[in-house]
């Protein structure tokens, strides 16, 4: 990249503090903040509203800063699978320890503003817009929606804090539940009145109504007015949400699972142009992260000629073709390992791409810089201003 490039990482991660919902949680459900505590076995587990999580696995939590692993370690343990000393299913969560704790697997950057900042000039990035870590896991397993939304607002005063000193380098964006749709928009406006520049909703909901749904139009109207885009983000789901059951016995293909970790985003992406939210919302922008970028191509064209060229497409609640509406109002995340990015482009428009590092996440490769360049060598030069900061910046009114 160039030195005078602006290059802004869409979707990076902190790690939260450990203590952050018993201090910044309503008093009223303090005694149901969220924890970390440590269990007979010794592991660190995560608690939600005083009982132990089922989906954060033993070790899990100190693994979450997991991407200063290197593309070398990843190779070699893939060798050792390959000759039969490491079975698969010790892949997914190799000889977990419990003095592998939370905060000491924490990478630079993740938890101290200044350490984040230090690692924006190293790289050469001007901004980082910066989404939760534990808050990715617990919305699955928790289904009251007046505690998801305490547990959300304090999320969002304690990373509008983190972010105020940054002199606007890092960006806070609010986590949303949709449990409670009057209450989310009301979040919304305050946590945006606080600094934050956007919000993203989780791939599910809890009342099992579809996003885009009508009853959802408090969140949708409130993003628009206060000018503001709204992201859809990958997070634990639900079990029985889930698509991943049609085999048994298949709980270590750890790359499967993660092939395919996006398709929720998808799925509630979807609901937006089935229940017309671009055509009462025309200004509202909309964020798709973390499930790359290259699907969109199929996803538009589809979406277009089912609804052009079939009887299907009296169902959708558009005026116009589902690609007109991306066109107009959405943009995309692609990860910096994708090769289509540059051809995609030129179907769907340059000017609806952006790029992330998902730091410090082990499922991601750490050699994100590196694989970025590949990703944009074959780009016009638009392109490369546009997908490395210019269309993130644009989209959040970042400059």
């Amino acid at each position: 990249m160039k030195n005078e490039e602006l290059i802004i990482d869409c979707d990076g991660h902190i790690l939260e503090p450990p203590d952050l919902w018993e201090k910044y949680l309503d008093p009223k459900y303090r005694d149901r903040a969220m924890r970390i505590r440590v269990g007979d076995d010794g592991f660190e587990y995560l608690e939600i509203d005083r009982k132990r999580a089922k989906m954060t696995a033993p070790g899990l939590l100190g693994s979450l800063g997991g991407m200063g692993k290197k593309v070398e370690d990843a190779r070699k343990l893939r060798e050792s699978a390959m000759r039969g000393d490491t079975k698969p299913e010790q892949v997914r969560m190799l000889a977990p320890k419990p003095e592998n704790t939370y905060l000491k697997g924490a990478a630079f950057g993740t938890m101290v503003m200044k350490e984040r900042l230090e690692l924006l000039n190293k790289e050469g990035m001007a901004k980082s817009v910066l989404y939760p870590t534990i808050g990715l896991l617990w919305e699955a397993e928790l289904f009251d929606a007046e505690l998801s939304a305490a547990y959300c607002r304090a999320y969002n005063r304690w990373i509008a804090d983190f972010c105020r000193d940054s002199g606007g380098r890092l960006i806070p964006i609010a986590h949303l539940s949709l449990g409670d749709p009057a209450e989310a928009a009301r979040e919304l406006e305050r946590a945006v009145k606080d600094g934050c520049k956007g919000a993203f909703v989780c791939p599910f909901t809890i009342t099992r109504v579809p996003h885009g749904d009508p009853r959802h139009d408090a969140v949708f109207a409130a993003a628009q007015d206060l000018g503001v885009p709204l992201a859809i983000h990958p997070t634990f789901e639900p079990a029985s949400f889930g698509i991943h059951h049609r085999y048994d016995n298949f709980g270590w293909a750890a790359w499967y699972y993660d092939l395919f970790a996006g398709q929720g985003v998808q799925h509630a992406f979807g609901t937006f142009f089935q229940f017309g939210v671009f055509d009462r919302f025309p200004k509202l922008r909309t964020v798709v992260l973390e499930s790359q970028a290259g699907w969109i191509g199929y996803f538009l064209d589809r979406g277009d000629a089912i609804f052009n060229g079939t009887t299907l497409g009296a169902s959708v609640r558009l005026k116009e073709k589902p690609s007109y509406y991306f066109k107009r109002q959405c943009y995309i995340s692609a990860d910096p390992d994708e090769r289509t990015i540059a051809a995609m482009m030129e179907i769907v428009g340059e000017d609806k791409f952006f790029w992330a590092t998902d730091y410090p996440h082990p499922d991601h490769p750490g050699n994100y810089l590196e694989e970025l360049k590949g990703m944009i060598a074959p780009m016009k030069e638009s392109g490369r201003r546009a997908i490395l900061g210019e269309n993130v910046a644009r989209a959040y009114q970042l400059i």
